[in-house]
C-alpha cells in the first residue's frame, strides 16, 4: 500500500491538521505534515470535517428488499405477525439474498460506514443459505467494509427443531457471533435458551448477541441472567444485548443495579432509539460505564419500509428520541455510531490516533453537531488508507 497524505482537515471539528496514512493505517496526525512528506500522494481536505469511519452494530442485510420495487407494508403490529409476514414476503421474493444484501452494504459503504455487524437468519426452511451468501459478501466487499456476522434464530432456537444444529453449522462455517431471541417471550424457556446460546459460544470461541424485546420485570430478569451467563463463561467484553426495551420501561432505581453489572462484565447495549416503544436510557447507562451503541436494525424490509443505511441519520434519530439539542449531546449521539459501536464490536484499533485503522470519512460540515443534523451527502470515504467513495459515489 502507498502513503496518502490528507491535508487541511478538522478532526471531529477541531483545529486544522494534516493526516498521513501508511500501510492502511494512520501514521501521523498534526499540523505541518505536508512539509515532512512532500512526495506523498495527496488528498485535499479543503477544511472539511474528519471523522472516523461510521460503524453499524446491528442490521439484517439478508432480509432487505433494497433495490426492489416499492412494497407496501402489510404486517400486523405483533412480533409474531411481523415474523410470519417476513416469511411470506421473502418466500415470494425472487431476487437472491446476495444481490439484495450487496446493494444495501454498498449503500452503507458509500455513506461512510466501514464496519457492519449483520444478523443472518438461520432456520430449517432455508438452512444456512443466507449465511453462505453473507460469508461470500464478507470477502467480496472487504475492500469497502469489515463485515461481522451473527447466526440469528429469528424463528426461535428451541421451538424450531433443527435450528440448533444449523446454528452450530453456521459457526463452523466462520460466523463470528451466536445470536439469541427473547429467551422468555419467544422461547418460553429462558435458562435452556441461554444454556444453548452460551454453550455454542464457548464451543466455538465466539461472542453472543441476543435480541431482547420483552418489557418490564420479565425483561429485567433476563438481562440479569445474560450477565450471569457472561460472567460464568468468561465472555466479558464479548456480549451484546440488542434492543433491551425493558431498560427504558422501568424506573432507573430498578435499572441502576443492572447497569452496574452490565458495565462490570462488559455487556454492551444496542438501541435503535425507537420512537414507538421504550428505549434504554442512553445517558444514564453511559454514565454508569455501559457501552451503548445504535444501529438501523431492518432496512427497507418486510418489517419496515424505512431506512437508508446512513449512520449519521441514525445518530440524528438518537438525538431526536431523547430531545438532545446541545452540541455536546449531538457528540454523544455520534459516539453511538462511532466509538461506542466500535467498542461493542471489538474493534480495538478504531479512532483518529496513530496506529488506528485508516477508515475515515470527510464531510463538508462546520461542526460535528452540524454533521449529525445536516447529514451532508457529498462525502469522501477512505477504507484502509484508500479512497473508496467520493461525492457520495463508490469509486474504483
Amino acid at each position: 500500500m502507498t502513503d496518502l497524505l490528507i491535508t487541511d482537515v478538522r478532526p471531529l471539528g477541531g483545529p486544522a491538521a494534516d493526516l498521513l496514512l501508511r500501510g492502511g493505517r494512520i501514521a501521523a496526525l498534526g499540523a505541518g505534515l505536508a512539509a515532512e512528506v512532500p512526495d506523498a500522494p495527496r488528498l485535499e481536505g479543503r477544511g472539511r470535517l474528519l471523522l472516523p469511519g461510521l460503524v453499524e452494530p446491528h442490521t439484517h442485510a439478508d432480509k432487505t428488499l433494497w433495490g426492489l420495487p416499492w412494497r407496501p407494508h402489510g404486517a400486523g403490529d405483533t412480533l409474531e405477525s411481523l415474523i410470519q409476514n417476513e416469511r411470506r414476503v421473502l418466500a415470494a421474493t425472487a431476487t437472491p439474498t446476495i444481490e439484495r444484501a450487496a446493494g444495501l452494504l454498498r449503500q452503507m459503504a458509500r455513506l461512510g460506514t466501514t464496519a457492519v455487524r449483520c444478523h443472518v437468519d438461520v432456520h430449517p426452511e432455508a438452512g444456512v443459505a443466507s449465511v453462505e451468501a453473507l460469508l461470500r459478501l464478507k470477502q467480496d466487499l472487504a475492500h469497502l467494509l469489515d463485515l461481522q456476522l451473527v447466526a440469528f434464530p429469528q424463528q426461535g432456537l428451541l421451538i424450531r427443531p433443527g435450528t440448533y444444529e444449523l446454528m452450530d453449522e453456521a459457526l463452523r462455517l466462520g460466523v463470528e457471533t451466536v445470536g439469541g431471541l427473547d429467551p422468555c417471550g419467544i422461547e418460553q424457556d429462558p435458562v435452556r435458551h441461554l444454556e444453548a446460546v452460551f454453550g455454542l459460544a464457548v464451543k466455538h470461541g465466539r461472542g453472543v448477541d441476543i435480541h431482547l424485546h420483552d418489557l418490564g420485570t420479565q425483561g429485567l430478569w433476563q438481562v440479569g441472567r445474560i450477565v450471569d451467563f457472561t460472567a460464568r463463561h468468561g465472555l466479558e467484553g464479548r456480549v451484546m444485548i440488542s434492543h433491551a426495551f425493558c431498560l427504558g420501561s422501568a424506573h432507573w432505581d430498578q435499572v441502576a443495579p443492572l447497569a452496574e453489572r452490565l458495565a462490570r462484565h462488559g455487556v454492551a447495549i444496542m438501541t435503535t432509539a425507537p420512537a414507538d416503544c421504550p428505549a434504554p436510557p442512553v445517558r444514564q447507562l453511559r454514565a454508569a460505564g455501559v457501552t451503548v451503541c445504535s444501529g438501523n436494525d431492518g432496512i427497507r424490509d418486510a418489517w419496515s419500509p424505512f431506512g437508508n443505511g446512513d449512520q449519521l441519520e441514525r445518530a440524528l434519530f438518537v438525538a431526536l428520541r431523547f430531545d438532545w439539542r446541545r452540541d455536546e449531546d449531538l457528540a454523544v449521539a455520534f459516539d453511538c455510531v462511532s466509538g461506542q459501536a466500535a467498542k461493542a464490536l471489538g474493534l480495538d484499533d478504531y479512532g483518529l490516533v496513530p496506529g488506528a485503522r485508516g477508515d475515515l470519512l470527510l464531510v463538508a460540515a462546520e461542526t460535528l453537531g452540524a454533521a449529525v443534523v445536516e447529514r451532508p451527502q457529498a462525502r469522501t470515504v477512505i477504507r484502509a488508507g484508500r479512497v473508496v467513495a467520493d461525492d457520495g459515489r463508490l469509486v474504483g
